[in-house]
Parts: C-alpha cells; sequence; structure tokens
C-alpha cells in the first residue's frame, strides 16, 4: 500500500482514471458478496425461535444453527487465503460463492435440524473459500490509490456494521415472509455475482509452489478445535474435559502450524506477518473489538425482546444506529486516516466502545429503549466506524501482493475467533449469574465481561499509537 505526505495525502482527484466505471462496478459486486457472508453470521439470530418452532429443534441444538457457520467459517479461512494466491483469487472466491449460494438454497428447504445445520456449515465453507480473496480483489480492481482506499473503506463498513444489517433483515424477512428467506434471499444475489463477476474484475496470476499440505491440516483443524471449544464452553462448562481437551488440541495443532511455517518454502501464513508489532496490535485489537460486537447484539436482544418486549421486527430495527453510522463514517474514514494515522483512530474507537459497554453494565429495568439501548447502540455505530477501517488498513500494511491471500485470511480468522472468544466468555458470564425472567440479574454481569474485552482492545490500539507514527495513505 502506497504511501504519500499528509499534503498530497488530503488532495482530492482532479478526473476519472480510465476504466473507472468498469472497476467501480466490479468493487461493488465483490463487496455485494462480502455482505452476504457477513450477513450470514446474524440474520438467523432473530428467527430462532420460528426455526425451532417449525423444524423441532432442541434446546442445545438450535446453537448450531449459529455455531455450524461460524465453526466453519472461522475454521478454513486460512486455507482459504492460501488457495487464492495459488490458485488465483478470481476463480477461488467464484468456487466459494457457488457453494455458498447452494448451500443457502438447501438451508431454506430444510426439513430437518440435522438438514438445517449442515447446510449452515456447508455456507460456512464456501464463505472461507471465497471471503479472503475478497481484498485482494478489491485492490487489484481498484484503479487509484484513492480508490483503493475508499474500496477498503467500504470493506470495513460492510465487514464490521453487516452483523447488525443481519439483525434487521432476519427480522423484516422472518415477521414478513418466513425464516426461510433469511437463506432464500442470497441465491439471486449470490447468482448475480456469479453472472457479473468474471467480466468486471480482472484475475490475478496463479502463483506456483508446492502446496503447504501440512499447514494446512493443522492451521485447519487447530481452527475447528479452537471455535467448537469455545462455542460449546458456555453449555459444557470451562473445566468440562470436552472444553479443556478441545483447546489442548488447538494449542498442539497451532504449535505444529508454526514448527511447520517456519521451515516450509511456501508456508500456508508468512510468519513473517507476525514480526510487526503494529500489525499483531491491530489484530489483537479488531479480535477484541469483533468478541465485544458479538457479545454486543446475544445481550441486546435478550434485552429488547426479554426486558422490553420488542418482536422480532422491532429487535432488528432497534439495531439501525450501528450500520447508520459505521456507513456514514466509512465516507470520512480514508481522509481521517490520512490526517490522524490508523493508531489514534483505533484508541478513539475502542475507547468509545469500552463506555459503551460500561453504560449498559448499570442500565435498570425503569430504561426503556432511548434511555437504555439507543446511546450504547450508538456509540458502538460510532465507534466501529472510526475504529475497524484503521485496523484493517494497519494489519495489511505493506503486505506483499503476493501473499495478500494469506494476510485477509488471518485477519478475517482473527475477526472469528474473536467472535467465538468473546461471544464464548460474555455467555458464561451472563449464565453464571443469571435469574430466570430476569435478565439483568445476569445482563449486567455480561455487559462487564464485554467491557473487559474492550478495555483489551484498548491497550491493544495504545500499543500501537506508542509506536513511531506511520506514513500516511493515500486518498487521492
Amino acid at each position: 500500500m502506497s504511501v504519500t505526505t499528509p499534503q498530497r495525502a488530503r488532495e482530492l482527484p482532479t478526473e476519472l482514471p480510465p476504466e473507472a466505471g468498469r472497476a467501480a462496478a466490479g468493487i461493488f459486486v465483490v463487496l455485494l458478496a462480502q455482505l452476504m457472508f457477513v450477513l450470514d453470521a446474524a440474520v438467523t439470530n432473530v428467527a430462532l425461535p420460528e426455526i425451532a418452532t417449525d423444524l423441532s429443534f432442541g434446546p442445545a441444538a438450535l446453537s448450531w444453527v449459529l455455531n455450524g457457520y461460524t465453526l466453519a467459517f472461522g475454521g478454513l479461512l486460512l486455507l482459504g487465503g492460501r488457495l487464492g494466491d495459488v490458485l488465483g483469487r478470481l476463480r477461488v472466491f467464484m468456487a466459494g460463492l457457488a457453494i455458498f449460494t447452494v448451500a443457502s438454497v438447501i438451508g431454506g428447504l430444510a426439513v430437518t435440524p440435522d438438514m438445517l445445520v449442515a447446510a449452515r456449515a456447508l455456507q460456512g465453507v464456501g464463505a472461507a473459500i471465497a471471503a479472503p480473496s475478497v481484498l485482494a480483489l478489491l485492490t487489484t480492481s481498484a484503479p487509484d490509490e484513492f480508490a483503493r482506499n475508499r474500496a477498503l473503506a467500504l470493506f470495513t463498513a460492510i465487514s464490521s456494521g453487516g452483523a447488525a444489517l443481519g439483525l434487521i433483515l432476519g427480522g423484516v424477512l422472518t415477521d414478513l415472509l418466513s425464516w426461510r428467506w433469511t437463506l432464500f434471499i442470497n441465491a439471486p444475489i449470490g447468482l448475480a455475482v456469479l453472472l457479473t463477476v468474471g467480466r468486471l474484475v480482472t484475475e490475478t496470476p496463479r502463483r506456483p509452489g508446492r502446496f503447504d499440505v501440512v499447514g494446512a491440516i493443522a492451521a485447519t483443524g487447530g481452527a475447528v478445535a479452537l471455535v467448537w471449544s469455545l462455542v460449546r464452553a458456555p453449555e459444557q462448562g470451562w473445566a468440562s474435559w470436552q472444553t479443556v481437551g478441545g483447546l489442548v488440541l488447538a494449542a498442539a495443532l497451532i504449535s505444529a502450524l508454526g514448527y511447520t511455517e517456519s521451515r516450509h518454502p511456501h508456508p500456508l501464513l508468512r510468519l513473517g506477518l507476525l514480526r510487526s508489532r503494529p500489525r499483531v496490535a491491530a489484530l489483537v485489537a479488531m479480535a477484541s473489538m469483533y468478541g465485544g460486537m458479538m457479545a454486543m447484539f446475544f445481550l441486546m436482544v435478550q434485552f429488547l425482546e426479554g426486558e422490553l418486549g420488542f418482536d422480532p421486527l422491532q429487535s432488528g430495527l432497534a439495531f439501525l444506529p450501528i450500520p447508520v453510522s459505521i456507513f456514514l463514517l466509512s465516507r470520512v474514514a480514508p481522509r481521517l486516516v490520512a490526517r490522524f494515522s490508523q493508531a489514534p483512530l483505533m484508541v478513539a474507537g475502542t475507547g468509545l466502545v469500552l463506555l459503551a459497554f460500561l453504560r449498559m453494565s448499570t442500565v435498570d429495568a425503569s430504561d426503556g429503549y432511548w434511555s437504555g439501548a439507543f446511546p450504547s447502540l450508538l456509540g458502538m455505530g460510532v465507534a466501529m466506524g472510526l475504529a475497524f477501517m484503521p485496523m484493517t488498513s494497519l494489519a495489511l500494511l505493506d503486505v506483499e501482493p503476493e501473499h495478500a491471500g494469506s494476510a485477509s485470511g488471518l485477519l478475517q480468522t482473527m475477526q472469528q475467533l474473536g467472535g467465538a472468544v468473546g461471544l464464548a466468555v460474555v455467555a458464561s458470564a451472563y449464565a453464571a449469574t443469571a435469574v430466570p425472567g430476569d435478565f439483568l440479574a445476569g445482563g449486567h454481569t455480561g455487559f462487564l465481561a464485554a467491557s473487559a474485552l474492550a478495555a483489551l482492545a484498548l491497550t491493544a490500539s495504545l500499543t500501537a499509537a506508542w509506536r513511531r507514527p506511520l506514513p500516511e495513505l493515500v486518498v487521492d
């Protein structure tokens, strides 16, 4: 990613480069697919009661409608990134999107719990194959540095705001049509992207080399074992042999990955990416903040529906402050990064998230939506709009083009693992003090646990801020 002086960074382009229209259309269709992948992590949340009734899910099995997608998506992202680097990112993107689209139709047609969970897992496989290629395709499609930074801002807006949009869309579709349309809606969108992306986006060069089979097995197995253990920890217990055994297995496989990658000539994950302290700080901040975001959704839906009596549509619309704030700020985020650099914006955003969670930890039964939930939701949206684009920019700064897929896979793996860790920790804290019929008894503890995640994100951002200021990004 290019760098320039602060004065040049604030200049605007005076004319459109050649092929700007085609490039903009290509960026649009790739971002549309990314939006689907992020939406599906949350779109079925508010529909879970209807799904449970329609397909006769048991209480424990119902969580796998969400976890099946998270497990496959988070576990296979590193592999998907390397496949794009080696085989060509457009080709791999289209293959993953096709799998995702077919799985969405199967899920919408599900007649048994097992069929729906399997379809959700297959959706996660397709998303994991396609998603790491998105950032690389965006940067190769953009005709100049200004367009690249705008595309990066839109990517982070979609990646951070898409889950909240998923809650809104899930509520609308469930109330007006059926929970099945939370899955069916992916089919026409996925088909449209598949039919157009090949004409609008140029394939990246293949980079031949011996594929890192051991690394692929260790990375995938380690990520799956970690996510599996974490998503089941609130149900099984943190001290259970299933949780402890799964975490030990994950640690062993991740250690094997590190050993293998340090010796393989064509590693799945370049360990050199982790030698940059600002990059590591950005990855830790991203994981912690994304975990806090997923925890907010988990707790806030219960507050809205349990304490305030909202229906699924009302619950979904209640989250509107988050995506609106994120998408408004995405228009100015590249200029803010150019003016202030990444780290100060990360500190501001993570600090605001911490305040939002601390506010929710003091809400009481007399607080309604506007005095209770709205200020924290608005603060969360503004914080994500400020912080996620700089985190993404810093995590991908100075990555060689041939390793862009791997770096993107690492970044999105940290997001998914952060979401799994955050949700598991907060759900356990919530359950430890929960009282049936009284959300706030466990909710206050849950929001305090989420505050700890936000504090970790703030600490990581401060670590990045203490470094020598990084060169500013080109926005023209």
